[in-house]
């Protein structure tokens, strides 16, 4: 299968399924090892794909290290879990930029009561923070009602 990963375009490498091969490419200072990182969330265990995500998201490259915060997600929603050294380094970027989507999965994916401390945390700052901006919308909306129901009763 080796010569169906174009490690230059990135071609092919949602496939990858061998992580000495990943390792081998990135000794090799290949390009697309972001790209690659995701095939290993699909295609191995997330024991084996978890320190290459780890590594994928130190890249150089900010897209490839896109990519592997992908992987991050991925791997989530595929294992309805983490490894300890992914949560970390999830936590190190924090809930915004190149993690805020791999958190967001972490978030729904993984059941509430595996999740580690700073993670519980977000899921209870963000709901608190969604039924916040409910009530604000649904007052919003009954003062605007409020109004229209005043404007009508003068004319």
């Amino acid at each position: 299968m080796a010569a169906e990963w174009n490690w230059e375009s990135g071609e092919g490498l949602l496939g990858l399924d061998d992580p000495a091969e990943w390792d081998a490419a990135y000794a090799r200072g290949e390009r697309s090892l972001g790209t690659a990182a995701i095939g290993l969330a699909f295609n191995c265990t997330l024991r084996e794909a978890s320190p290459r995500i780890v590594k994928a998201m130190r890249l150089p490259d900010h897209g490839q290290r896109g990519f592997a915060y992908t992987a991050a997600g991925t791997a989530a929603r595929l294992n309805n879990a983490l490894t300890p050294e992914l949560y970390a380094a999830l936590r190190a970027e924090g809930h915004r930029g190149l993690a805020e989507n791999a958190v967001d999965d972490t978030l729904t994916f993984v059941p509430f009561r595996e999740l580690p401390p700073w993670f519980k945390w977000r899921k209870v700052a963000s709901k608190v923070r969604d039924k916040l901006g409910t009530w604000r919308l649904n007052a919003t909306y009954a003062a605007e009602d409020i109004r229209t129901a005043v404007r009508r009763r003068r004319s």
